[in-house]
């Protein structure tokens, strides 16, 4: 199979910053499915900002939001097939979404409520948001190496931002993928900020992708603002891990328009005039912008589609508040497949501190 670009310098875009197209649709996409990814994305933004607004009145805990970075997300999850597996950090939303969590779920889990990482769907056999930074690149290398002990035509797809490109389980994950020719898809969102560390403190190499050298697989850069572009490369690379080729690293560069999540400040490290910069190259507006060009959508369906999404994020919101508390004993029955007698007492305490009684036991 042909790489994608002609090296990890060219950078895979098909839609500008002015919403046209500079070269021609990939033979797997059709324009009217654009639409599909238009009201994906408008769904997660709207998602994103509810959730926000959540965590600031105390209804959610800390959030990492994904403003500015949608269209890497859900560019995997157009991208994927049902029985690929998805091993992805805290900034996702677009992915799950689309592989059948439901928003109510991954409010659950903001809330601190593991019950929301109970999947069904296509993600019954994906991993929990992952926030230790990059250990989830080393457990989708294991997953990868069964399907392939296996025989079968399934991949991972694993993710992360450009911070864990830092930390020594990137490599080790990446190294193994490339000595046994792992299906293992790797898309590192590079939104330019590591909290509070920009990309150019962290590495002298040219970009991220560039790093799919040293361990002998390919690497494609992408314009992460892109959603077609995004789409497009993980398509390839699930493509070439499906046939036996091995992995592919992606680097879908983008930007952070939000704090890293609610309990950060980026105005205490990040010059306003680069944030007011890279709205400009925000995904949404320039496939709208491609859309209205090409008569596939009005400003009477954008109404209509915003008010639909407004209504259905409500009632995900209605039925996360509503939802019965998670049982206080499940703090403890699964540390241990035994629980300990030193820390049987401490349960009951627990229990009776919290004031509700633990139902099944």
């Amino acid at each position: 199979m042909k790489p994608l670009t002609n090296s990890f310098r060219d950078k895979l875009q098909f839609l500008n910053e002015a919403g046209e197209l500079i070269q021609d649709l990939p033979r797997h996409l059709k324009v009217n499915r654009l639409v599909d990814f238009y009201q994906t994305l408008v769904m997660i933004r709207l998602f994103d900002k509810k959730a926000v607004a959540l965590q600031r009145t105390g209804q959610i805990g800390t959030y990492a939001s994904c403003l500015g970075q949608e269209a890497v997300s859900t560019g995997i999850g157009f991208a994927m097939q049902s029985t690929d597996v998805l091993a992805n950090y805290y900034r996702d939303h677009g992915a799950q979404y689309l592989r059948g969590v439901k928003l109510h779920q991954m409010l659950q889990y903001w809330g601190g409520d593991e019950r929301g990482n109970v999947f069904e769907g296509d993600a019954k056999e994906d991993l929990p948001n992952c926030v230790p930074i990059a250990t989830q690149i080393t457990h989708a290398a294991g997953i990868a190496s069964a399907f392939k002990l296996r025989h079968q035509k399934r991949a991972v797809v694993a993710t992360s931002g450009e911070g864990a490109t830092s930390r020594g389980d990137f490599y080790e994950a990446l190294n193994l993928a490339g000595v046994w020719q792992l299906p293992l898809v790797m898309v590192v969102n590079n939104n330019h900020w590591a909290i509070s560390v920009p990309r150019e403190l962290q590495t002298a190499s040219p970009n991220i992708a560039a790093k799919g050298q040293a361990v002998g697989i390919e690497g494609i850069l992408v314009d992460g603002n892109d959603i077609i572009a995004v789409q497009t490369a993980v398509h390839h690379a699930l493509e070439k891990a499906h046939s036996g080729k091995g992995a592919t690293l992606i680097e879908a560069e983008t930007y952070r328009l939000c704090d890293h999540t609610t309990a950060d400040d980026a105005t205490r490290y990040r010059d306003a005039n680069e944030v007011n910069q890279a709205w400009e190259k925000e995904p949404i507006k320039r496939l709208q912008t491609f859309l209205h060009h090409q008569g596939l959508w009005s400003p009477n369906q954008e109404t209509e589609w915003v008010q639909h999404c407004q209504q259905h994020i409500e009632n995900e919101v209605e039925q996360y508040l509503n939802m019965p508390p998670q049982e206080p004993g499940d703090f403890f029955d699964y540390l241990y497949e035994e629980l300990p007698y030193a820390y049987q007492q401490q349960r009951d305490q627990f229990i009776a501190k919290a004031g509700g009684v633990q139902h099944g036991h």
